[in-house]
């Protein structure tokens, strides 16, 4: 109960809510999670994840990346493609389950809940940035 507490306040106070407000699509969330992406299954596609994941480890050190129910098996995935293109390493993958209170029928339900903590790999910088000359030497030969 007090995780499902320690949840909504937490999300209550996000800091930057990216596209639809009302959906809370990505949430940073408080001042000591600026680098945790929150994944829903509203419909984003799947690189949205993977290149916000990106943007966000180039500014920090490690990112979490945190899903509840439907959405944890686009969190895993994002996971193993960072991890695959040698972006990413595994550091902690947390598992719970967390109460939300369901406002149509005004009871508690049960979730659950992943966290995935990923760090930058040594030549995380490296590949980056040759994937950008990479991707820039198509159009400035247009």
């Amino acid at each position: 109960m007090a995780t499902a507490t320690a949840t909504a306040t937490a999300t209550a106070t996000a800091t930057a809510v990216v596209n639809e407000p009302a959906a809370a699509e990505v949430v940073a969330v408080g001042r000591s999670k600026r680098n945790r992406i929150q994944v829903s299954t509203n419909k984003k596609p799947l690189f949205f994840y993977v290149n916000l994941a990106k943007r966000y480890m180039q500014q920090h050190n490690e990112i979490e990346l945190s899903a509840l129910g439907m959405a944890i098996g686009t969190v895993v995935t994002v996971a193993e493609i960072l991890k695959n293109n040698g972006l990413a390493t595994e550091k902690k993958i947390q598992t719970s389950t967390v109460g939300t209170k369901d406002e149509a029928k005004g009871r508690l339900v049960r979730k659950a809940k992943i966290e995935i903590l990923l760090g930058k790999t040594e030549n995380f910088n490296h590949l980056v940035s040759t994937n950008k000359v990479v991707r820039e030497a198509p159009e400035a030969e247009e």
